[in-house]
Parts: structure tokens; C-alpha cells; sequence
């Protein structure tokens, strides 16, 4: 922010002091010399205490801060405190896409070539052994394969644009009383839909869990889309939490389909992301 300089102000009182006799005007000046350096030295002070606090209260700052508590003690299957889940879906809700330096404008929400499928751009902003956050951007149309969240709790957070989201849990029992078969001669097992909808950025945040909440899903782009995720733990590859993605089949019971129903079964996938480094508008040291 512009500070007035106060120069103008500062000559026309020594002008003033000027005028006086001899005695007074040395008495003057020494008492306009401690005057005008003591507002130098409580300016600074007042200038660095509104920088920390404008950094303290700014949107990503509070996200970052919010989440290392909310995942403070983060470990494969951890469920956050649903006060905690309340907490982080607040910051979540109130975010904004200016808040995180996202457009439509920019290059990553367009698709030029029409042959191909639109890639999908991970903008990547701080990951540790307890947590992760960035945003997937995703242009018109854009898809991002059904997988899944070993042991982690996701919150996600729709900042622009619409999408269709399906998830699935694991199935716990088979619809049929009679039949407690969860898994099929192909190796696929049966999940049961948590959520088929489409959803856009009024939309609250969605939050998945270890086992609930719909911790397998797909995301396809209706327009270009913005989705801002933060997960705990992270993907580890080296820990057994890699991502891994399915392909969908029906269940069909002795009553005929049934569509709250799915078999999924691991798949090889080539999807891919480009992933980007954002930089940081947050201070990680604080605290």
C-alpha cells in the first residue's frame, strides 16, 4: 500500500520554528528531532505487525495452517476429529479462486486438440509424510480415472466449473441375503455407489474417508473445472499407498441388474498428469 510521505509536512514545521528567537528555536528543533523519529520507528513496527498479520489471515495461509492441524497426526486410515473435518471444511468452503491464483484463463483449463483426450494438470502446492494439497485443473470434458485413496481422508473442494462424480465404498455384504460372494471369478470386487451426481462450485465440500464417504471416484469435466484436494497421508508409493485404478462392470443379482452396484477390478491405466510446482503463499515455518 502507497505511504504518504510525510516530507512536506515535516519542512513546513522547521520553517515555522525557524521564526522563533535563538534559545527557543534550538529548544525547538531538538524536540522536532525526537518528534520526527519516533514515528519512523513506530511506522516500521506498525508496518511489519500488519505484514505478519495480513500473512497470518490470508486464505492459503489458514488453509495450510488449518490442515497440519487437522492432520497433525496423520497415519494410513486416520479419520480427523469431526470437529476437526468441520474446521477444514469451513476454510474449504470459503475459498475463492483468486484465493489460490486459478482462472479460466489460463492455459492448463484448454484443449486444443480435439483427436486426443484433454490432459489433466496437477498444480502442486505443499505435500509432507502427513498431508498433501493441491488442485486439479481440468479442461472441458477432461476425465480422471476411477481409483482410489489407500487409507487416506480427502477433502475436496470444487472452486469452478461443473462436474459428474461418481464413487463407490467397498460392498461389506452382497445385496442378495443369500449371497456373501464379494469378490468374482475375474478377481473384481463388488463396491456399491456412494455418490452419482453432478456438482459445481456452490457445491460444499465433499469429504471421502478410509473406508467411507465414497473413497473410489471418477471425475469428468462438464466445463472446464478447477478441484482443490487436500489428502492425509499423501500417496507412498515405497509405503504400499500407491494409486491404483479399476474399470467397471454391472452386478447382476438373481433378480435382474442392479445399478447401486458395480464390480471393479485393478486395471493398468495410462493416464498421466502434468504436474506443476506453484509457489508458496504461505509461511510453513510458523508456529
Amino acid at each position: 500500500m502507497p505511504v504518504q510521505d510525510g516530507g512536506s509536512k515535516v519542512a513546513e514545521t522547521r520553517a515555522r520554528v525557524e521564526l522563533l528567537p535563538t534559545a527557543v528555536a534550538d529548544k525547538g528543533r531538538a524536540s522536532s528531532k525526537k518528534t520526527r523519529r519516533r514515528p519512523k520507528k513506530a511506522s516500521a513496527a506498525v508496518a511489519a505487525a500488519a505484514a505478519a498479520a495480513a500473512t497470518a489471515l490470508s486464505p492459503m495461509q489458514r488453509l495450510f495452517d488449518t490442515s497440519r492441524e487437522v492432520f497433525s497426526g496423520s497415519a494410513p486410515g486416520f479419520v480427523p476429529p469431526a470437529d476437526a473435518v468441520v474446521r477444514l471444511s469451513a476454510i474449504l468452503n470459503d475459498l475463492k479462486p483468486h484465493d489460490v491464483g486459478v482462472d479460466t484463463s489460463m492455459p492448463c483449463f484448454k484443449h486444443a486438440d480435439s483427436k486426443g483426450p484433454p490432459p489433466v494438470t496437477y498444480l502442486h502446492f505443499y505435500d509432507c509424510s502427513k498431508f498433501s494439497f493441491g488442485i486439479f485443473c481440468l479442461p472441458k470434458s477432461g476425465v480422471i480415472p476411477l481409483h482410489n485413496h489407500p487409507g487416506m481422508t480427502v477433502f475436496s473442494k470444487i472452486l469452478f466449473g461443473s462436474m459428474h462424480l461418481k464413487s463407490y465404498d467397498w460392498a461389506k455384504s452382497s445385496p442378495e441375503s443369500n449371497d456373501n460372494a464379494l469378490e468374482n471369478s475375474n478377481g473384481a470386487r463388488l463396491a456399491k455407489v456412494n455418490t452419482d451426481a453432478v456438482f459445481d462450485a456452490s457445491a460444499e465440500t465433499i469429504v471421502l474417508y478410509p473406508e467411507n464417504g465414497g473413497n473410489l471416484h471418477c471425475f469428468t469435466a462438464l466445463t472446464p473445472c478447477a478441484v482443490l484436494d487436500v489428502m492425509g497421508p499423501p500417496y507412498n508409493r515405497a509405503d504400499g499407498r500407491d494409486c491404483a485404478y479399476y474399470d467397471e462392470s454391472p452386478y447382476s443379482s438373481s433378480c435382474g441388474g442392479d445399478d447401486q452396484y458395480s464390480w471393479l477390478k485393478e486395471v493398468p491405466t495410462t493416464f498421466e498428469m502434468k504436474g506443476i510446482q506453484m509457489p508458496r503463499k504461505f509461511i510453513v515455518g510458523r508456529g
